[in-house]
């Protein structure tokens, strides 16, 4: 043997592992190359991740992988959002598309529930309040009990719907609808059963009708939010209401007259100022749009 060959020279000089065009040809394989990019790492010059290995490169021409691929052109879920194929990251879009459609589907949440609970509590209440007669302390002490449930739920209702993003069209239209409907049960009994004058019912519910009309007259201008004056009154008319709804006598009878009067009170000059904030919405309304008319003009 007079030498060794060319090949076995080539593979001598380092060359094992190399591709075998490499250790034919003699020359040293190209370490700055894709192969250090792990295995399979085929087109990540392309995408950008090179250093992320298999299954991260040729993800955007191929529109494979993982799940969401196709859409988020990367290897796997929220790849477009972190730039890279390990899926940590969901696509900040889904998160709002999720939440629209559980929202749309969720018409039986906690929230709604408890509005429902509330108008089925409006008959029952009413057949309570009126049983023997209207006058019977037991038959009225229930009717209390399905009055103060009706006015917790009312609390908790909009209070979760807004914390846990369970609002629905139905629950905008359903829970102002069984806030009147009790109240406005109630008055009317107390009224027709001689417990309450019959001008404290109509100032009461005329206000709320009032201020509802107003809102829908005003809502192409603007939303009346409600005041801190305004969830008082709702207070003081739900502890009023039900201390008529109750058999009181003595003191106690006397103590629920003065926080009727606050109540009526605290109507009046809460209705007045939502026609106030009304008045001005609309002033500000229509200036708005002639501003906005005249820089068209111009």
């Amino acid at each position: 043997m007079t030498g060794v060959p060319a090949s076995a020279a080539g593979g001598s000089s380092g060359a094992q592992g190399a591709p075998g065009s490499a250790a034919t040809s003699g020359a040293a394989p190209d370490l700055s190359g894709p192969q250090n990019a792990g295995p399979q790492a085929t087109g990540a010059e392309e995408s950008g991740a090179e250093d992320f290995g298999a299954e991260s490169g040729g993800a955007d021409k191929a529109g494979a992988g993982h799940i969401g691929g196709e859409n988020a052109g990367g290897g796997s879920i929220g790849a477009e959002d972190s730039g890279s194929g390990d899926g940590e990251r969901p696509v900040r879009g889904g998160r709002k598309i999720a939440a629209a459609a559980v929202n749309q589907a969720s018409l039986w949440n906690v929230a709604n529930l408890l509005t429902m609970l509330r108008l089925l509590l409006v008959p029952g209440f009413v057949a309570l309040m009126l049983a023997g007669g209207g006058y019977d302390p037991a038959w009225r002490s229930l009717a209390w009990a399905a009055f103060a449930i009706a006015m917790i739920t009312d609390l908790f209702d909009g209070h979760l719907a807004r914390t846990y993003n369970l609002v629905t069209d139905f629950g905008k239209i359903a829970d102002p609808i069984a806030d009147k409907a009790i109240m406005g049960a109630a008055l009317i009994c107390l009224s027709s059963l001689g417990d309450l004058p019959w001008w404290v019912t109509v100032v009461i519910l005329g206000r709320e009708l009032g201020i509802t009309l107003l809102r829908f007259l005003v809502i192409r201008y603007g939303v009346i939010p409600a005041s801190r004056g305004g969830k008082l009154k709702t207070l003081t008319q739900g502890v009023a209401v039900g201390m008529y709804v109750l058999a009181l006598t003595g003191w106690l009878a006397t103590l629920r007259f003065w926080v009727m009067a606050a109540a009526v009170v605290l109507t009046v000059v809460t209705g007045l100022d939502y026609v106030r904030q009304a008045i001005v919405l609309r002033r500000q309304g229509i200036a708005e749009r002639a501003a906005a008319l005249e820089e068209t003009e111009a």
